[in-house]
């Protein structure tokens, strides 16, 4: 019995024996496992405190106290701004010293001077005052071949007008039916209304100015006779100024009261004398090619009052501006020179 149970014993210690071996084996390779585990976690969190150390170094020499994505971001934020800041400082640089001229037409300037004429004349005109224009195309401006010799001279002159309200309307169409037969029009993308008209006349020298390259911009009212020769004569005598606002220079008491007729709705602003500054009168006046292109580039952030003169003398004040005087300039409504 002893004998027997010792050999069944014999068999089970060697059993025994092989199971610790592959035991062993099992536990060997969880714990080389878990080395390369540990050793990369390690070498990860390792990469992670150079990053941040790194950060921290930045954000140190920034003043920052503690490093956060959103004080990154907004460091790179404060970088942005900066660079365009700096872009915009050397346009307006540029835009000084060729008197209120943008960037890209300071390095046009040389090329476009050689086609530059002499002034774009805009006649402000509006529905139903077909007679008005044509009494002006017989007397002054002419019209189709004497037109365009007037612009070989130097220049050029267009009826300016908005659209109807109703567009598409019998007003626009009588427009357009004219414009068609006579090719002498500004139409302007611009309701034609008489509390629109400072927006109207801002609008005609941003059109100009982006259509042709002048030396003067010369605004007139449609019942004003223009000797042309004249009024060359008087703009190219200033023509070597580079910021010219030319015309029959006023000023005028600020009417309060909503009944009448000149009521300006920003009295307030006039102070208690409610005078107006000193401004041209709206009959005619001229601007040189820097204020032209000073109401383009600005023309979204300009203010306009009631009065479309008073409009275009407020956005002047505090501008290095020539304002010139000239008394063939004051007129009645029927002529000037």
């Amino acid at each position: 019995m002893r004998s027997r149970g010792s050999s069944n014993r014999l068999p089970n210690s060697g059993g025994f024996g092989f199971h610790s071996r592959i035991s062993a084996l099992v536990l060997s390779m969880f714990a080389t496992m878990a080395t390369i585990y540990v050793a990369a976690r390690m070498w990860q969190d390792a990469e992670s405190r150079v990053y941040l150390i790194q950060q921290l170094h930045t954000t140190t020499a920034l003043g920052n106290s503690a490093v956060s994505v959103d004080n990154k971001l907004k460091v790179e934020a404060c970088r942005e701004q900066e660079h365009k800041l700096s872009a915009l400082e050397m346009d307006l640089s540029a835009a000084r010293q060729e008197g209120f001229v943008s960037k890209e037409r300071s390095e046009n300037d040389s090329t476009r001077s050689k086609k530059r004429r002499l002034a774009v004349i805009g006649i402000i005109t509006t529905f139903g005052r077909k007679k008005n224009r044509d009494a002006i195309r017989k007397a002054w401006m002419g019209s189709g071949a004497a037109l365009r010799k007037l612009e070989e001279k130097g220049i050029v002159v267009r009826f300016v007008i908005g659209r109807s309200a109703n567009r598409r309307d019998s007003l626009d169409r009588e427009i357009d039916n004219e414009h068609r037969k006579t090719d002498d029009f500004i139409v302007l993308n611009q309701v034609e209304a008489p509390e629109e008209s400072s927006n109207k006349i801002k609008f005609f020298f941003v059109h100009a100015v982006e259509s042709w390259d002048a030396e003067f911009y010369v605004k007139v009212n449609d019942d004003v006779y223009v000797n042309i020769d004249t009024l060359c004569a008087t703009l190219s005598a200033h023509s070597d100024k580079p910021r010219v606002y030319m015309g029959c220079m006023k000023s005028g008491q600020v009417f309060s009261e909503p009944t009448h007729k000149w009521y300006e709705p920003d009295w307030w602003k006039f102070g208690d004398a409610k005078s107006y500054f000193r401004h041209a009168s709206g009959e005619i006046y001229a601007l040189s090619r820097a204020l032209a292109q000073f109401i383009s580039i600005n023309r979204s952030i300009l203010r306009i009052y009631a009065h479309d003169d008073v409009s275009a003398g407020s956005w002047f004040i505090g501008l290095d501006v020539k304002h010139v005087d000239e008394r063939k300039f004051c007129c009645s409504p029927s002529s000037t020179g």
